[in-house]
């Protein structure tokens, strides 16, 4: 996990759905979209094309899927029951998070992580050039 200030004043409180679209923005070269023509209400947040974070802010109860480390993400999935396998997702490399499963401060870290999984993945320039940003 990287340290930055990304909602430290808000670690507490409780993770809406508009304050997790907020917390996933606030990164470097972050972008939303819509993709999926049959499901308009699924969001997917990206970095450089590449998705860090999907979720249906409608829905009830929250969920976010989250890119993870292999290895982290068994761990996680065994010691907290709001951390299941990504749904429709690769499984090895995906957790789907219940959001109001887990403490705020612990979800926003896991969302900080995932982004910060698929960054390392870029080419070395965009990664430079995102450190600048």
């Amino acid at each position: 996990m990287t340290a930055h200030a990304r909602g430290a004043g808000d670690a507490g409180r409780a993770l809406t759905a508009p304050a997790l679209r907020a917390f996933c923005l606030d990164f470097g070269a972050a972008t939303e979209e819509t993709p999926f023509p049959r499901n308009p209400d699924v969001t997917v947040y990206k970095v450089e094309g590449k998705i860090f974070a999907i979720c249906a802010p409608a829905e009830e109860p929250l969920k976010v899927s989250l890119k993870c480390d292999p290895e982290e993400a068994v761990r996680l999935r065994a010691g907290h029951p709001a951390i299941a396998p990504g749904w429709h997702l690769n499984k090895r490399h995906w957790n789907t998070v219940t959001v109001g499963g887990l403490p705020p401060r612990m979800v926003r870290e896991l969302i900080e992580d995932s982004y910060d999984l698929v960054v390392a993945g870029l080419p070395r320039a965009t990664r430079l050039r995102l450190d600048r940003a």
